[in-house]
């Protein structure tokens, strides 16, 4: 269950990084109370992974998924550049979180 939880929180830091774009700086509110509200969630269940799940790998695939969230979302949504070098960058950090996985003991 501790992987589980861990995609989870990265999906939501995903979340949260996008709704933090949309706050404007914390200027709009209810893409504020989004990014906050989705932080608490990212970070409880990044907690509670913490429990069975060593430090460092469970960090760095819990930030390698919400960058790797961002990256996408911002392709999509906002037009960000598709550069080949930026996307063999992300698929390195595809592969990082998945060498942590397969190496992990927990």
């Amino acid at each position: 269950m501790a992987w589980f939880y861990l995609i989870i929180a990265g999906l939501f830091e995903t979340a949260w990084a996008v709704a933090l774009k949309y706050s404007e700086g914390f200027t709009r509110l209810w893409p504020s109370v989004v990014t906050v509200v989705a932080m608490a969630i990212s970070i409880y269940l990044l907690a509670i992974s913490l429990k069975t799940l060593p430090l460092g790998t469970a960090y760095t695939v819990w930030t390698g998924i919400g960058a790797i969230g961002t990256v996408i979302y911002g392709i999509m949504v906002f037009g960000e550049s598709k550069d080949l070098l930026r996307i063999l960058f992300v698929i390195m950090i595809v592969g990082g979180i998945v060498g942590l996985k397969i190496t992990s003991r927990a």
